[in-house]
Parts: structure tokens; C-alpha cells; sequence
């Protein structure tokens, strides 16, 4: 089972973005502001804790939740766009003053994070990231994504997790705890994004909000393809990518190649490194921070 995730230092909602977010902040009040988005899209911060909150040792962490999943609810008549995850993003940026965010991404988050910095570039109001890390990125282009799906379903309908499926059918465990029931009905919906299937029993259980999701890919495009709008960005930026993982390795390699950025490629592990394979993570993220860390947080 997932460790119980503490409660924050502090929460509320944004009271400058068009729809209120949900956010919480954890760490020292003091340290460095590092914001930490979370992926789906229409999923919650909550399914990064309590792992990355190893952050939060040394960093005023701020996470939220993405518009229209957790507690930030959207109007149900009106579309969530890639648009309005951007300018979410902004708003933040500011109402949290941050002049130079320093962000870390996983999933749909580092697809939010690259959107937002091509609009950066673009528009001398929108503040550019100071360093941005990207941990296994969603699918940077449709074939990218194409390939991702089909891998995902041959997992899920692999022997592997097609014989724990049957195993759990077969329990009795749906009467006699129905609690663990539906807690390993939720590993097996996402065991094919782990290396070892069994590792899903460690990730926090959470939800996305399917309406939101088929939205914001729609937003994007049938035919999107983000590595060709990517260059060389001016400020340190890190892919992390696990070897394992059913998005393609390939997304990052070329991702990283056309910004200049620096890759790390974790072993034995799949999409969730941070329960997977914490401590390759880690230390990946703590030598890409320190390296471009204040002069007040290095001191």
C-alpha cells in the first residue's frame, strides 16, 4: 500500500486564474520556490505524494491541481484546452511571484511545461522558467503517442497482468474487503506503466476525469507534432526517462536532442519513477538543481 501522504504546510486556491486551482505547498517556507506539476491531463497533485515530496527537504515545493481534475472543478459544459493549462500555468507563475519559475514536470505536465515555454518565447510577459525538468513526458508527437497505446494494451493484456487480473477475480476479496478490492482493481488498471507490474501497489490511487482528458488532447490536434516546434532554450532544462517506460524512449531522446538538453535514462524502470525507481530519480533531480540553484539556496 501507498505511504499516507502528510498534510501540507499550507493550501487554498489561486484567486487569479479564470477557474480556482487547488494548490498546497510543502517545505520550508524560506527555501527556494519549485513548482511541481503533475500529469493526466484531468488527474490531481496528489497520486506524486508522498515520493516527491523528497523535494521538499530542501525546496518550498508548490503543487496544484491541473483545471478541471482534483479539487479544481471546471464547468462541465465548457472544454479544458492546452490553451487554458498555459495560461493556468501563467497565472500561477505570477500569483505565486515567482520572476523566474523553476519548475519539474512529469507526464502531461512537461507537455503543459513545453506549451507554455513556446508561448514564452513569444510573448515578453509570460516569465520564462529559470530550469525546467521533465520526468517522462507524455508523447511529444501523435506517433509517439500511437506507439504508447498499443504498448500499454499489450501490457494490460499480457499473461503477466491478465493472470494477477484473474488472480484478484478469484480471490473473494470483492466481499471479504471490499477496501483492498478496489485498491488492487486500481494497480491493475495502471500496472503496464511500471517495469515490475507488482511496484503499481506503491503508487497513490487517484482518478482522472475522462471528459477533461478527451478534451485537452483535442485541443492539441489529431496530427500534433511538438519536437518539430522545439529548439535550444536558454535556461538548463533536463529530460528523465525511464528505459521501461510504454512512452517510447525515443519521444525524450529526440525531445532532448533538438533542445540541447541533457538526458537521463533510468534502468528497470517504467512510467512512475518516482515509486519505481526513486533513488535513480533523486539523484538525477538533486544534481540538476543543485547545478542551477540560487546563490542564497547553494549557500
Amino acid at each position: 500500500m501507498p505511504e499516507p501522504i502528510p498534510a501540507p504546510r499550507e493550501s487554498g486556491f489561486t484567486s487569479t486564474t479564470e477557474t480556482p486551482l487547488y494548490w498546497v505547498a510543502y517545505g520550508p517556507a524560506d527555501a527556494e520556490r519549485l513548482l511541481v506539476l503533475h500529469g493526466g491531463p484531468g488527474a490531481d497533485h496528489a497520486y506524486l505524494l508522498p515520493q516527491m515530496l523528497h523535494l521538499a527537504e530542501k525546496y518550498n515545493v508548490i503543487l496544484y491541481d491541473q483545471r478541471g481534475g482534483g479539487k479544481s472543478k471546471s464547468d462541465e459544459h465548457d472544454p479544458v484546452t492546452i490553451d487554458n493549462h498555459v495560461a493556468d500555468l501563467d497565472a500561477i507563475v505570477k500569483e505565486f511571484e515567482m520572476d523566474a519559475p523553476s519548475i519539474v514536470a512529469y507526464s502531461f505536465g512537461a507537455m503543459i511545461s513545453l506549451f507554455y515555454c513556446l508561448e514564452a518565447r513569444k510573448s515578453p510577459v509570460i516569465r520564462k522558467p529559470a530550469r525546467l525538468a521533465l520526468i517522462d513526458p507524455a508523447p511529444l508527437r501523435m506517433d509517439y503517442r500511437k506507439q504508447f497505446e498499443a504498448e500499454f494494451s499489450r501490457r494490460q493484456n499480457g499473461p503477466v497482468i491478465r493472470g494477477m487480473r484473474e488472480e484478484l477475480a478469484t480471490s473473494g476479496l470483492r466481499e471479504t474487503d471490499p477496501a483492498e478490492y478496489k485498491q488492487r482493481t486500481f494497480e491493475l488498471a495502471v500496472a503496464g506503466y511500471f517495469a515490475d507490474p507488482a511496484k503499481a501497489r506503491n503508487l497513490t490511487p487517484f482518478r482522472v476525469v475522462g471528459r477533461v482528458q478527451q478534451s485537452v488532447w483535442e485541443s492539441i490536434g489529431p496530427d500534433y507534432d511538438l519536437v518539430s516546434q522545439l529548439s535550444p532554450m536558454d535556461f538548463p532544462t533536463l529530460f528523465v526517462h525511464g528505459r521501461d517506460d510504454p512512452i517510447p524512449l525515443a519521444s525524450s531522446i529526440e525531445g532532448a536532442k533538438v533542445m540541447d538538453a541533457q538526458l537521463v535514462v533510468l534502468d528497470d524502470c517504467g512510467h512512475v519513477p518516482y515509486v519505481e525507481q526513486p533513488g535513480q530519480l533523486f539523484a538525477a533531480l538533486d544534481e540538476f538543481l543543485a547545478a542551477s540553484d540560487s546563490p542564497a539556496t547553494r549557500g
